[in-house]
């Protein structure tokens, strides 16, 4: 009797252990978003706890990811694009067997895809209309006396966003005319923000500000008509796909080195991939869904696809993007 009393507690204690040792550990930047549901059903399927751990913007995230790789702080990483996968590479963070992806409309080096967006230069429509001012037609345009003080950007050393316009910059321009756009776009009055929110939410003229350009998205416009409740039936600001102003960023999901769980964290990788997934990110996060066949909202018809975008090769990016970082800094505020 006292056996088996103490085989049964024995029994419970094993499977509490298990229990609280199931969990699953998804590292993301900021903007990161995902319906509870979605959430749920990973670990009612799973039969575990997936906690959500926000490490700031992409950037931010990766030098997190970097620091913390002797005790890692997560099993799986979203986030991760095609400006800092690389150097993510490069610094052993991501482990070498990965899920295998679904069929994708975009590629990451050596890891699932799981969405993509354009950052572009939007404009405020009606600002330009009052005002009778024709649309620049090039980046140089923006640096003309007519457009002075007209634009904001989110800064590159702190903003994604600001960092992807910055290579395709580099990409569409070339290095040298890239950082001289700069140097006239900074005597032109160009305004630089700490984040995308606070230079979309803040500066720009749609909704209170004083300049009726920015750098987002390509699918901003689709979002403005979206969170209107009705007040919208087209977009009351546009796209400008001008070259070196173009660039798709590709955002991806990787098991980490080091994950407590690999066999979870692989799960979780492919179910970023999933159709039940993929199909909430459009008007979720307000990006492209990778995997190939998965249906749009229809406000997505005001997401404009540029036919073009500009970026540097991936090894390029890795090698140098604290320089031109820093030069930038050094270009635009010092």
């Amino acid at each position: 009797m006292t056996q088996k009393l103490l085989l049964g507690l024995s029994l419970c204690l094993l499977s509490f252990q298990a229990a609280a040792q199931s969990e699953v550990r998804l590292a993301v930047h900021g903007s990161f978003s995902l319906p509870d549901e979605q959430i749920k059903k990973f670990e009612q399927d799973n039969h575990t706890k997936l906690t959500i751990i926000k490490a700031g913007s992409g950037n931010e995230m990766l030098n997190k990811l970097i620091l913390s790789r002797a005790k890692p702080i997560a099993d799986v990483v979203y986030g991760l694009d095609n400006v800092n996968i690389t150097k993510a590479w490069e610094n052993g963070i991501l482990s070498s067997k990965q899920p295998t992806s679904v069929p994708t409309d975009a590629s990451l080096s050596g890891v699932l895809a799981v969405d993509y967006a354009y950052v572009v230069l939007n404009y405020d429509k009606k600002w330009f209309e009052d005002k009778k001012l024709p649309l620049p037609q090039s980046m140089e345009d923006l640096a003309k006396p007519a457009y002075k003080d007209l634009l904001v950007v989110p800064n590159p050393s702190t903003s994604s966003p600001g960092l992807s316009f910055l290579m395709a910059n580099i990409g569409g321009l070339g290095e040298e005319q890239a950082f001289k756009w700069w140097a006239d776009m900074r005597k032109n009055g160009v305004k630089v923000s700490q984040s995308w929110s606070d230079a979309y939410y803040t500066d720009f003229t749609q909704n209170g500000g004083s300049r009726p350009l920015i750098v987002s998205y390509a699918t901003s416009p689709a979002a403005e008509v979206y969170y209107s409740k009705g007040k919208y039936s087209v977009p009351p600001t546009g796209n400008l796909f001008l070259k070196g102003g173009v660039f798709r960023q590709i955002e991806g999901a990787a098991v980490l080195n080091g994950a407590e769980n690999p066999g979870l964290a692989m799960k979780l990788a492919s179910y970023l991939q999933s159709a039940e997934v993929q199909k909430t990110l459009p008007s979720e996060m307000w990006v492209y869904p990778a995997a190939k066949g998965t249906p749009l909202p229809q406000v997505f018809e005001f997401a404009q696809t540029p036919k073009q975008h500009y970026t540097p090769s991936s090894n390029l990016m890795a090698d140098k993007q604290k320089q031109w970082v820093s030069r930038w800094i050094r270009t635009v505020l010092k």
